[in-house]
């Protein structure tokens, strides 16, 4: 589901280079965050084994938390307001995504941390996922451009990475 989540994310971002975003990049985009929960368990259960002690489940919780608020405003923009003519997110709607977006960005930042702290995980692709996806959050509401779109490049890469990686260890383990 790993690397299903980080396809999801990558392929459309690097069609939409091309392209600019469309129906159908929208809709894949929209079903990543749904693909992505599964991995991001993995990746804690595996570290948790080491020892991420109680900062690792605090990152965790918030990255879960964070992961679930703007998946399904991610989820939204998307498959919803991608097809309306003038996107309308006034007031509490407004807030509610932006808090959301924080949320997400202050668990990946944290879950990175205790990612690189338990060194169970590749690193490079680590550091990608807490550089990358926060600023995607941020960037949500900005119009496409080649550079949001190597955005959701290094994002997907990141998830497919450490998916194939957990894949890797688990294989080795058995």
């Amino acid at each position: 589901m790993g690397s299903a989540a980080g396809l999801c994310i990558a392929v459309p971002g690097a069609v939409e280079a091309f392209t600019g975003e469309t129906a159908v990049t929208s809709f894949v985009v929209g079903l990543s965050p749904a693909l992505a929960l599964p991995l991001l368990v993995a990746l804690h259960q595996r570290q948790r084994v080491t020892s991420s002690g109680s900062f690792g489940e605090v990152a965790f919780t918030l990255n879960l938390v964070g992961l679930g608020l703007f998946g399904g405003a991610a989820f939204t923009l998307n498959m919803v307001l991608f097809h309306l003519d003038q996107p309308v997110l006034p007031g509490p709607s407004m807030i509610a995504f932006l808090g959301s977006a924080v949320v997400f960005t202050v668990g990946t930042v944290l879950f990175g941390v205790s990612m690189l702290r338990a060194g169970v995980h590749p690193k490079v692709p680590v550091v990608a996922y807490m550089v990358a996806f926060p600023l995607l959050a941020l960037a949500a509401r900005l119009p496409d451009t080649p550079l949001t779109s190597a955005g959701h490049v290094v994002a997907g890469a990141s998830l497919v990475w450490l998916a194939n990686a957990a894949a890797t260890q688990s294989a080795r383990t058995l």
